[in-house]
């Protein structure tokens, strides 16, 4: 039986609009597995993004409960919630928001070196580890500006990764890549779930969705759908994505 790695009960997320409310999230429930790569899908406006930094205690929900082993982030510290961001989850934006006078190495250690649970040595092995893994010990030296598109966002998964991150969540990773460079950050990223990275990732790219093992629907703020996958495989894509087409479809996608 899988484990539980976070929870949502009750969850809602309102703004005040024009002296009324407008409701993102309407008492959302659902639970995210350890080791799954787990992927939200939906229409423009469905709540998807809202969701995600809501679960990720980059926005707080206005109710309900987020729950991480046995803490509520709706009502944790900033402190606290700030700390958890940095220790226990991963972040990977459509904006790769690197820093622009940061090498690409310095990029990824940073965040190493702050969490203080490493040694400078380990982390500079363990920057050197990711370096290699995303393909970028060429232009490791080099400043974001210097480097594709897709150069830069291999540089922000090694970054979101450095502390080894219980929980990596990716809002829109591939939205301003080209095609083969949207290829190789899927590749990476279905390589780190299947060495056991649990991912969130909010994508309305239908390639992306294909290296799912669960796939939920988002529509006028609630979960409506689930499609549950295997493993990605290559070899498997057209037969998974005339799945996937057929499933979306019937959420009216």
């Amino acid at each position: 039986m899988k484990k539980i790695i976070l929870s949502a009960k009750g969850l809602c997320k309102s703004f005040a609009h024009n002296g009324g409310q407008n409701h993102i999230l309407s008492h959302v429930d659902f639970d995210l597995y350890e080791g799954d790569f787990t992927v939200i899908m939906g229409a423009s406006g469905s709540g998807k993004s809202t969701l995600l930094y809501a679960l990720s205690g980059m926005d707080r929900a206005t109710a309900g409960e987020v729950i991480y082993n046995g803490e509520n982030l709706v009502t944790m510290s900033e402190n606290k919630l700030a700390k958890l961001r940095h220790t226990d989850f991963g972040f990977i934006f459509q904006q790769m928001h690197l820093v622009s006078n940061l090498s690409l190495f310095e990029n990824i250690a940073v965040p190493g070196y702050l969490n203080k649970n490493r040694s400078a040595s380990e982390v500079k092995a363990r920057t050197e580890e990711l370096i290699k893994k995303m393909g970028i010990s060429d232009v490791k030296t080099h400043l974001p500006s210097q480097v594709s598109g897709g150069e830069q966002q291999r540089c922000a998964i090694a970054r979101a990764v450095i502390n080894s991150p219980k929980l990596l969540f990716a809002d829109e990773p591939t939205g301003a890549l080209n095609r083969r460079n949207t290829t190789e950050v899927l590749n990476l990223l279905t390589d780190l779930n299947k060495d056991g990275q649990s991912i969130l990732m909010v994508t309305h790219d239908l390639r992306a969705a294909l290296r799912a093992t669960r796939i939920l629907y988002i529509e006028d703020g609630n979960i409506v759908g689930e499609l549950t996958l295997p493993p990605y495989k290559a070899e498997d894509e057209r037969s998974r994505e005339t799945q996937v087409n057929a499933w979306l479809s019937s959420m009216e996608w």
